[in-house]
């Protein structure tokens, strides 16, 4: 005999935010997910970039019902500062109500650094070209999930946006 799923069981979930602030803008990106079926997957990938001393906060909440057994949720905040004047915070909230269920949390934050300039323009990219490949391959991991002509305009966007932003 099979054994079928609860009617509200979902095998696997990604909610992906991306955001850019720039100047006085301060925003705050949520998510929140609940798991209360056993044996379901969850993950946040949550990607902001702030210039001009933009700052920006991560608040999530990840909710594992007593009952949810072996419940997985991984919640994955990455921050890219393109200015020293420019923050990120991350405030995550784990309420793991079910002793088999597995959650994680990790939090990067970063800048474009010299280095990484020196190397893209030493092989002939414009500085301005390398800073945007850096910015897009920082968002690709999100660009992928989305339908290809919301990511040209994102990526469109990014670009208009980047010109003469850095340095």
């Amino acid at each position: 005999t099979s054994i079928n799923p609860s009617p509200f069981t979902v095998p696997a979930h990604t909610v992906s935010p991306l955001a850019l602030y720039t100047g006085t803008a301060s925003p705050v990106i949520i998510a929140w997910f609940t798991s209360l079926a056993p044996d379901t997957t969850s993950r946040v990938v949550s990607k902001s970039i702030s210039k001009d001393g933009g700052r920006t906060s991560y608040r999530g909440l990840v909710h594992i019902a007593a009952g949810a057994t072996n419940a997985k949720a991984s919640v994955v905040c990455d921050a890219l500062l393109l200015d020293a004047q420019s923050r990120s915070d991350t405030y995550p909230t784990m309420r793991v109500n079910e002793e088999t269920a597995t959650v994680e949390h990790e939090a990067t934050v970063e800048r474009i650094g010299e280095e990484k300039l020196f190397y893209l323009t030493s092989r002939g990219i414009t500085k301005s070209d390398a800073e945007g490949l850096l910015v897009n391959g920082f968002i690709d991991p999100v660009v992928k999930e989305i339908p290809l002509e919301y990511s040209i305009e994102l990526n469109r966007l990014i670009n208009l946006e980047m010109k003469g932003s850095i340095g």
